[in-house]
């Protein structure tokens, strides 16, 4: 029975260590980071953002997904500055720049954030959200509860009508402990061989698998995504989704048609909940399409505007 403690305690072990031995997310790291934004100290902890565009433009704030951080925005708020507005990026918590503060990563945790970065800037409405997988969750979540300061909502292959994790995600989210030690030892690495293989696809910047594997050197970054695949993504947003278009607010859906995380059963469901949405699907267009079909989100997002 050694042979059994001794294995029980390499688990127990390498389940301490994995986050033990990542770097923290501290002043060191963001100095070297050399962030291109900003940094507030909210309620929940330190978020890292960034301005650009004409600062006498509407307001549009883009909100990341699961494992990425603002840099997935960067093709996308080029085009929106391009187009008059005045682009509001920032980490959710457990990425890129901003803090890791521990606790459940659920709707109310997210919506803390971005009132505490809106209250921070000043901002309180005539907003345009644009949302990105989980991000477009968010962004739905605080459309349907503050529906007086949202003007428009943009959703890119957004999450919160349908979301198929892959097969290691969808293990650790529905598997109690194990699912933790594995995310925790093994999830950091099964990312970066994702992101390699991602960065394979025609349109992808070259140092974005680099950026992405990156996330997973740092404590915090590995638990964040799991509390999310267990509290944030589960979600149904049908009734949210009602209430937006009960408020008449103007939405776009872009998705694309070989998404397997977001499958395009979804556009079937939002047109059913609200008929208004413009809802475009992009062919061949996979999970990546935030930054492998940005021109065409951009034509989406212009015609989108010309109709309102």
């Amino acid at each position: 029975m050694i042979w059994v403690a001794v294995l029980l305690a390499l688990v127990a072990f390498s389940y301490i260590a994995s986050e033990r031995m990542r770097r923290p997310m501290d002043a060191r790291a963001r100095a070297r980071g050399e962030a291109p934004g900003r940094f507030a100290k909210l309620s929940q902890g330190i978020t890292h953002y960034r301005w650009q565009g004409p600062v006498a433009g509407p307001v549009a704030v883009c909100i990341h997904g699961l494992t990425s951080s603002s840099y997935v925005w960067d093709e996308v708020a080029q085009n929106l500055t391009r187009m008059g507005y005045r682009v509001l990026r920032y980490d959710l918590y457990g990425r890129g720049l901003s803090d890791r503060p521990e606790g459940r990563q659920d709707r109310d945790f997210f919506l803390q954030q971005l009132r505490d970065l809106l209250a921070h800037e000043g901002l309180d409405d005539d907003l345009t959200l644009v949302g990105y997988s989980m991000g477009g969750a968010i962004a739905t979540a605080f459309a349907s509860e503050e529906p007086n300061r949202v003007d428009r909502l943009m959703l890119i292959a957004p999450a919160g009508l349908g979301h198929t994790p892959g097969r290691l995600a969808g293990f650790a989210r529905d598997v109690p402990v194990l699912g933790d030690w594995m995310i925790r030892v093994v999830g950091g690495w099964h990312q970066r061989r994702a992101a390699r293989v991602a960065g394979r696809q025609p349109g992808v910047p070259a140092d974005l698998p680099g950026k992405q594997a990156g996330e997973t050197r740092f404590r915090g970054y590995m638990p964040a995504i799991l509390s999310s695949l267990r509290h944030m993504l589960p979600a149904d947003q049908a009734a949210d989704h009602r209430r937006i278009a009960e408020a008449g607010i103007p939405v776009l859906a872009v998705w694309g048609e070989a998404d397997e995380t977001i499958r395009l059963a979804a556009l079937g469901r939002l047109a059913e909940i609200n008929r208004a949405a413009m809802q475009v699907s992009l062919p061949e267009a996979s999970h990546a399409l935030v930054y492998t079909r940005a021109d065409d989100i951009h034509s989406a997002m212009q015609d989108f505007l010309r109709e309102m």
